[in-house]
């Protein structure tokens, strides 16, 4: 190992790995690679491919709107553009299937109204291109492709530079200087990362024992920033920290570590990569001692580049109590693998989040128009859902909330209003599924014809499992409060419509969830069967009728 340290504290130990970690460490990657974590190289020298073509079309882009601009022939030429890669990526975390996120760098004469309108156009004449969506109005403004089968997002960002050369990094903090809230979001991703990559000793040590994180936090369903739970840069910074304790350890070794350390961590302590810096802007950087808003982060991960922020603001009472279930479980369970008395398969077993409650509430989102129009709306509800996750944690009588960190969507075409109204207050629960049976669904051949005469509706569900616990006396939950919030909350959105947009909270119990929650070979639970008492009504049990919602639907 080289001189330098990583991290703000000396190493835990230096020790080399042992013939029997090595020997660990090699059913580590066995497992990764039977469960398809990495790709062939035919498939990563097409991402590289595509990534060489979309720095041609950057170029082409920037070199047209410099023309636009008067410039001269030359000096447009000049002008460059370059693009960078972050996320799984630039992290070399992907696998099959796995999205590139990308950053167009322009100079200051580009707006991002041209990479929305000229760069789209130009997209849009590429043969390769499969599907294009420009998303302008995102909190971090994108467009989504498919380029040769490679889902890719494209950020932009305009530096207050005159040209961009083919060698510049994005290191100097001085190039933040004079750019807008949006183009340093888009900037921040890619900083990040290389940050991550540059405070790692052994960057393929902290790639394998990322991918085993990622795979695991993926399985065990506590992988979601949007939803109150770490996201892809906060798991790979954990995992940076433990690297940093143990230099010279093997990835199967840093996995181990990852749960010792972090089932004993004193939250609310920050996990640093390195000491937060100042930089030249006037902007926030985190720092708990002089924002009260940064002293109510519960697990704090802090990204190490300039301007620095924390990773992990959405994680909520609930989702830290989830967190540290599942790192106390890693801790056990790597007892076992060490031991030999369990596999990796083990730890990676999927999540029993439809197992584990007797009660959930059933978020449903419904638009009566086209797909893209739901999506906005039920993208809208799913950023929401973890302000309902924090208003009912404050409720007496509620443990636990704890959200899914998937939704599951659906399509109908109805041929009645009620019809659809009846879809809507059955969705989500396993009646539903009998109202539906025969219903067209968007994904029928025929929509076309099908959308001339029937009523066009998408829904999309999301799942919060509750942990109650009712003192003796009031045996009856009451969560109308926090649920009449969540729908003001939804309402006050500006494109909501009454006359389209349908927004419903139902009580869900264990036994009258739906089928499509399982997976295939996932055996769904059912009633322990009472035994017959001399006299007692009929075996067979009526289903309850509807499980209605909580409050009347919108």
């Amino acid at each position: 190992m080289s001189g330098q340290t990583y991290g703000v504290t000396p190493p835990i130990s230096v020790a080399n790995p042992t013939p029997k970690e090595n020997e660990f460490n090699d059913t580590l990657i066995t497992e990764l690679k039977t469960r398809g974590s990495f790709e062939s190289e035919a498939a990563t020298r097409k991402r590289v491919e595509v990534l060489s073509i979309l720095q041609k079309l950057t170029e082409e882009f920037v070199y047209t709107v410099s023309l636009k601009r008067n410039m001269s022939e030359g000096m447009a030429r000049d002008a460059g553009g370059k693009i960078f890669t972050f996320g799984s990526y630039r992290l070399g975390v992907y696998g099959p299937g796995s999205d590139i996120d990308t950053l167009v760098l322009v100079p200051r004469h580009v707006t991002r109204n041209d990479f929305f309108e000229v760069f789209t156009e130009l997209l849009r004449k590429q043969p390769e291109v499969d599907e294009i969506a420009p998303v302008p109005d995102a909190f971090v403004p994108v467009i989504e492709l498919v380029f040769s089968g490679i889902a890719i997002d494209l950020l932009c960002a305009k530096l207050d530079i005159p040209r961009i050369p083919k060698d510049l990094t994005l290191d100097d903090k001085n190039l933040l200087r004079n750019i807008d809230e949006k183009d340093l979001r888009a900037l921040n991703g890619t900083r990040v990362t290389d940050e991550i990559l540059q405070l790692v000793p052994k960057p393929t040590v902290f790639k394998h024992a990322l991918r085993c994180i990622k795979m695991w936090a993926q399985n065990r369903a506590v992988y979601a920033n949007i939803f109150g739970f770490p996201g892809g840069v906060a798991w790979a910074m954990l995992v940076a920290r433990i690297c940093q304790l143990y230099p010279n350890a093997v990835s199967a070794v840093i996995v181990e570590k990852f749960f010792n350390i972090y089932s004993q961590w004193s939250w609310p302590q920050p996990v640093l990569l390195k000491q937060i810096e100042d930089g030249p802007l006037q902007i926030r950087v985190w720092n708990p001692r002089l924002y009260p808003h940064d002293r109510q982060h519960k697990m704090p991960v802090i990204t190490p580049a300039y301007p620095s922020m924390c990773a992990t603001h959405n994680i909520s009472s609930s989702t830290q109590k989830v967190i540290l279930d599942e790192f106390n479980r890693g801790v056990t369970i790597m007892q076992g693998i060490v031991g030999g008395s369990k596999s990796w398969s083990d730890l990676l077993q999927r999540h029993d989040f439809f197992h584990k409650y007797k009660f959930y509430l059933c978020i449903v989102a419904g638009t009566q128009s086209t797909h893209e129009q739901h999506l906005q709306f039920s993208g809208l509800v799913e950023s929401k859902l973890r302000l309902l996750v924090q208003k009912l944690e404050a409720v007496e009588g509620i443990e636990l909330a704890h959200p899914y960190v998937k939704s599951f969507d659906n399509g109908y075409f109805a041929e009645s209003d009620t019809q659809l109204q009846n879809i809507v207050n059955t969705y989500g629960t396993l009646e539903g599924e009998d109202v539906t049976k025969d219903v067209k669904t968007t994904e029928d051949e025929a929509k076309e014809e099908l959308a001339k005469d029937h009523l066009e509706l998408h829904l999309t569900k999301l799942y919060i499992g509750l942990k109650i616990d009712l003192q003796k006396g009031d045996k009856k939950l009451d969560i109308q409060y926090p649920c009449s919030e969540f729908f003001g909350i939804c309402k006050s959105w500006q494109h909501f419509d009454s006359k389209i947009h349908h927004i419903q909270i139902k009580n869900v119990k264990l036994y009258d969830l739906p089928n499509d929650v399982y997976v295939e070979g996932e055996v769904r639970p059912s009633k322990p069967t009472k035994r017959k008492r001399a006299g007692s009504k009929n075996e067979i049990q009526k289903r309850p009728k509807s499980v209605g919602p909580v409050s009347a639907s919108s």
